[in-house]
C-alpha cells in the first residue's frame, strides 16, 4: 500500500496538521487534495481520529496554534461539517498501534494513527516524511496533500 498519488474514492484518514490546515483554509494544500476532500464529504469517508482532537487541544493549550475561537467550539464545528467521521480510540486501535510492523514511527500519537487508517482501511493523508516513509512499507497507503 504505497504513496498514493490519487486518492479515487478511498477514505480519508487526516494527520493533525492536514485537518487544521484544510479547516483554516491553507492555501498549502493542493487542488487535487481539495477536490478529493469535497467528493469524500458526500460519502461520509473524512475521518478523524480521537487522537487528533487531544492534539489540538494540545496544541490550543501550549500557544502553538490559534483558532479564532474556543477549542470545543472549533472542534464541534469541524465535526458538524458533511462528511466528517469521529474515529474513537478502540481497544483494537490501541493495541494495534503497539503491534505495528516494520520501523513505525515513535510518537504515540503517530502510531495511533498508522493503527486507525489501517483499522478503517483509509487513507493516511499526511505531510509527515516519517508517516510518509512508512507508507512504503505497505502496511497503510498514504497520501501527501501538498
Amino acid at each position: 500500500m504505497p504513496l498514493l498519488k490519487d486518492l479515487k474514492r478511498h477514505k480519508l484518514l487526516l494527520d493533525t496538521h492536514v485537518l487544521i490546515w484544510l479547516m483554516q483554509g491553507n492555501t498549502v494544500l493542493s487542488q487535487p487534495f481539495r477536490k478529493a476532500v469535497n467528493q469524500s464529504q458526500d460519502r461520509d469517508g473524512i475521518l478523524i481520529s480521537a487522537i487528533s482532537i487531544w492534539e489540538i487541544g494540545m496544541l490550543e493549550e501550549k500557544g502553538r496554534i490559534a483558532l479564532g475561537m474556543d477549542c470545543f467550539d472549533w472542534i464541534d464545528q469541524m465535526l458538524s461539517l458533511p462528511g466528517m467521521t469521529l474515529v474513537p480510540l478502540s481497544p483494537r486501535i490501541a493495541i494495534q498501534s503497539s503491534r505495528l510492523p516494520g520501523q513505525p514511527h515513535g510518537d504515540p500519537a503517530d502510531r495511533i494513527l498508522l493503527a486507525s487508517a489501517h483499522e478503517e482501511n483509509a487513507v493516511l493523508v499526511t505531510c509527515d516524511e516519517k508517516l510518509l516513509a512508512y507508507g512504503h512499507d505497505r502496511f497503510i497507503n498514504v497520501y501527501n496533500p501538498v
